[in-house]
């Protein structure tokens, strides 16, 4: 499960000076000088009770047209840094509501991610800001063992369940972890640092069925999966000859599948299509292909 981090730091930090601290040495959580660094801050950042309601009101003082991207929010998401201003991090607020709340009544728990098991592509620390927190059940497994097509199983490993409560520090580990969040008993509020990195994107993010303990699906899909559907889609012969090169060679199997997919959507004879990708060398496509032919 995620690793708790103790800090008993009672001294406070502003947002700027977190950043600008972060900024100047950088977080790489493989690295545990690096990590620790990182989670000082957060602490000292968290210590601070005032400065994300002030940042809030500000924000909706000046209303959204005037959003310079420090705080451009969404339901639940508050952005702290901007996006792609620093190489290896940003920082992140996220609301959690409860069931009483009247957004998790209209909009439902899956748009908030609860009862939706996954892991993360990514490494990130957290801290419960406000409120009890939400819930999770943990689960750890082995990400080099997994192919990724659906209905794929996982060893699953349960380790417990426990809440992010106040003043709490959690290292969610990138492709090791998996929790499934439950409500929290009241609005919470968690400050995250989110590592980043170029591949990034490119690695997996899973979602499980857990009491099959399987693979139910890739969460992370991206725009390029969509591109290369559009452009096929489209009719060109040229994007044709791309999504087939995609299917053949892209390093990201989620790519080359996206490829074939595409394919297969504006060929009469989608079984073909299905039966060379089924033969392109990929463990997670083959599977992928036999589950399509079959439902042909």
């Amino acid at each position: 499960m995620p690793r708790v981090i103790e800090s008993a730091d009672d001294s406070t930090a502003s947002l700027p000076e977190c950043i600008d601290a972060l900024m100047a040495r950088g977080f790489e959580p493989n690295d545990e000088h690096s990590l620790q660094h990182a989670a000082g801050l957060l602490r000292r950042l968290g210590n601070d009770r005032t400065f994300l309601g002030d940042l809030l009101v500000a924000e909706l003082a000046q209303g959204r047209g005037q959003d310079e991207g420090m705080a451009s929010y969404g339901p639940q998401v508050v952005m702290l840094s901007p996006a792609g201003a620093a190489p290896d991090f940003f920082l992140r607020a996220n609301i959690w509501p409860s069931p009483g709340e009247h957004t998790m009544r209209a909009s439902g728990g899956e748009t908030f991610v609860y009862g939706v098991p996954h892991d993360h592509n990514f490494d990130f620390l957290t801290l419960g800001y406000f409120g009890p927190g939400y819930w999770s059940d943990y689960y750890e497994y082995d990400y080099a063992a997994v192919d990724g097509w659906r209905g794929e199983a996982v060893d699953l490993c349960f380790v417990e369940r426990t809440r992010l409560a106040e003043g709490k520090i959690m290292h969610y580990r990138a492709h090791r972890d998996i929790h499934a969040q439950l409500a929290a008993d009241a609005l919470s509020v968690s400050i995250n640092v989110v590592h980043t990195g170029a591949a990034q994107g490119w690695f997996d993010q899973y979602r499980f069925d857990l009491d099959g303990k399987r693979v139910t699906g890739v969460l992370n899909n991206g725009a390029s999966e969509a591109f290369v559907r559009i452009a096929v889609g489209l009719g060109s012969e040229e994007a044709k000859d791309l999504a087939l090169r995609f299917g053949r060679t892209h390093p990201s199997d989620r790519m080359r599948l996206a490829a074939w997919s595409a394919l297969a959507s504006v060929e009469a004879d989608r079984d073909a299509v299905w039966r060379m990708a089924e033969n392109c060398g990929s463990r997670m496509i083959a599977a992928e292909a036999r589950r399509e032919r079959a439902l042909a």
